[in-house]
């Protein structure tokens, strides 16, 4: 059997299992439920949306910037891109979660092996996509594949909260998901394409929604 450390490591990586909290966010999902997302094409064009204009034009590239930093023991470098990746999330809620599972994935990281992880731990720079390309670094996945993997496990994570917000099931959920299949790898070229002044993505409808998520008044996320 000819299966690569590394394919097993971006599974576990990406695996909805990673203790890292992130299901307890919908990132302005359950707004968007509450707005006229109410369906599995209404979840679909809310995801790709936000897949497109946001993580395509802003996490993606930042991440492989900062696993090439981490290549090159670059720290300057790395908390650059961390900190903007940080100062690009609009909202209170947004960013309180790219902490939150910053620290999470720091932290389990740490306990993996992974030395460089500790000092992340406690700082304002830390977000989980700094760690998630620590991670790729170290376990020597390839940019493509690390910002592929990255990209599905967050639109898995979308799909697991418009299952709990709308009545689409489990079955319309993997249909969304199969279209992430197909659309992704494209996705993640574009994003690797981009030179520093192209980075930054604008997904105004999940700005919103999130900002208002702070002050709904039934919620089960967090974001």
């Amino acid at each position: 059997m000819n299966v690569s450390p590394q394919l097993l490591r971006l599974m576990q990586l990406a695996s909805p299992a990673l203790p890292v909290g992130t299901f307890a966010y919908s990132q302005g999902l359950e707004t968007g439920a509450d707005m006229g997302v109410r369906d599995e094409a209404a979840a679909s064009a809310w995801i790709f949306g936000v897949m497109e204009h946001g993580l395509t034009r802003l996490d993606l590239p930042i991440l492989a910037r900062m696993q090439a930093a981490w290549l090159d023991d670059d720290l300057p470098r790395i908390e650059h891109w961390s900190a903007r990746l940080l100062a690009s999330r609009e909202t209170a809620e947004l960013r309180d979660e790219e902490r939150q599972t910053g620290a999470a994935l720091a932290r389990l990281l740490r306990d993996l092996g992974l030395e460089d992880a500790a000092a992340w731990i406690q700082s304002p720079k830390r977000t989980f996509g700094a760690l998630f390309s620590l991670a790729g670094a170290r376990w020597s996945i390839g940019a493509d594949a690390l910002c592929a993997a990255y990209a599905f496990a967050w639109a898995e994570n979308q799909v697991a909260a418009a299952i709990k917000l709308l009545p689409m099931g489990q079955t319309g959920g993997q249909r969304i998901l199969s279209r992430a299949a197909q659309r992704i790898p494209d996705l993640v070229e574009e994003a690797l394409g981009l030179e520093d002044d192209a980075v930054g993505g604008t997904a105004p409808g999940q700005v919103m929604a999130s900002a208002l998520h702070e002050t709904q008044r039934t919620r089960l996320f967090r974001s």
